[in-house]
């Protein structure tokens, strides 16, 4: 039953993990804002298209990659900012080891490019991935209401980041074997010789197979928690549809590291004919099929595809809690839009159970009302971001 009196509901204890003070400069629409939230979940409304997901997304770049729109770096910095200005994010987090002050933006330099620069504590960090051994940022959006029905490659980005967040070093392995697949593709191309070939597809296998095993963990851990979960949010069933993780079921991870590398080698002709390469975890799916209806989670509504997505992250977010005793950061991009009240009410009760400092995003503070006194309210509005009244359930 869920709690409808604040009373009655879990009160909110301080986040294990939070942001205590967030500064953007040149980014998106905001020239320069300064944040300092109260120690519990934030909720940003205002009319469409006035930068609540914006904020979002600067929060997500406190984690690696690209941020939850997966944009050019390049087109992050602020229209009309001057021709050498470069985006920037800066954050200070309450961490359970202590505070942390992490910042990252557009590498400056005509050879940057596409690179963004991390800074943490004050020293430049080498890549990204001190950013998730730190701090875990999970987050849903509109775009991934399609997630179950659009092509493979959207549920194995998703799939990765929740393996990333129980499993850092998985974004390592990731990364070498994404860099493997280009430089193979590289010497394949240019006619490279054998050997070098042979050592390529050899580091690519063992990347390969990493990957595959972290995911088929993860995913065992994240269905015991689906499955022990009593909110009222849909139960799927999920598995990871792929070659290597299929090996693995019934194989040692270095058995499995020898066959990989002999089918690279094997398929070396028509992999150079094709561009790319035929065989491996890249091309693996992520399936997900809601028990109470025993459908295809892409054939349900999209009310229900958007709650079995709100499932997911839960569960990964108490893995998190039970294997580090923080939650990750929760960004949720108009996610009430589609729930009804009672998953509303049930949303809010797991967020405060949690511990998390949700970032939330809607048109209408009523739709949070169900948080309460429990999260803060800011009105989003002409580049700007200002408090304002929560409302009463």
């Amino acid at each position: 039953m869920i709690a409808t009196d604040l009373s009655e509901r879990p009160q909110a204890t301080r986040p294990a993990a939070r942001i205590e003070c967030l500064v953007l400069t040149d980014f998106r629409n905001y020239a320069q804002l300064r944040l300092e939230p109260a120690p519990r979940s934030v909720v940003l409304t205002g009319a469409n298209g006035a930068g609540k997901t914006n904020l979002l997304e600067a929060v997500s770049f406190l984690a690696p990659g690209r941020g939850l729109r997966r944009a050019h770096l390049g087109e992050v910095t602020r229209r009309g900012a001057p021709a050498m200005a470069r985006w920037a994010v800066a954050a200070r987090l309450d961490l359970p080891g202590g505070t942390c002050d992490i910042g990252t933006g557009l590498e400056s330099g005509a050879a940057a490019g596409e690179r963004r620069q991390v800074r943490i504590d004050g020293e430049s960090a080498r890549g990204q991935a001190g950013l998730g051994e730190r701090l875990g940022v999970s987050w849903l959006t509109p775009a991934m209401d399609r997630l179950f029905t659009e092509a493979p490659g959207g549920r194995r980005r998703f799939f990765d980041r929740l393996v990333v967040g129980l499993m850092p070093g998985h974004g390592r392995e990731l990364a070498a074997y994404e860099r493997g697949l280009r430089e193979r593709a590289r010497l394949l191309a240019s006619g490279g010789e054998g050997r070098w070939l042979d050592v390529v597809e050899e580091t690519l296998a063992a990347h390969g197979v990493a990957v595959a095993a972290a995911r088929r963990e993860t995913l065992g851990q994240l269905q015991a928690a689906l499955a022990e979960a009593s909110d009222p949010f849909p139960r799927p069933s999920l598995a990871i549809v792929g070659e290597i993780e299929g090996w693995l079921d019934d194989m040692a991870a270095v058995d499995a590291e020898h066959r990989f590398a002999g089918l690279l080698r094997d398929s070396r002709l028509r992999d150079a004919e094709s561009g790319h390469s035929i065989h491996g975890p890249h091309r693996s799916n992520l399936s997900a099929h809601h028990l109470a209806h025993d459908m295809p989670a892409g054939e349900c509504s999209t009310g229900e595809q958007k709650a079995l997505l709100v499932s997911i992250i839960l569960a990964e977010a108490r893995l998190r809690v039970a294997r580090s005793g923080a939650p990750p950061l929760l960004l949720l991009d108009e996610v009430a839009a589609h729930l009804d009240a009672n998953r509303r009410a049930a949303l809010a009760e797991a967020l405060i159970g949690l511990g998390a400092q949700a970032w939330l995003t809607g048109t209408d503070a009523e739709l949070f009302e169900h948080l309460g006194g429990q999260a803060t309210f800011y009105t989003v509005a002409d580049d700007s971001v200002s408090t304002r009244e929560y409302p009463s359930a």
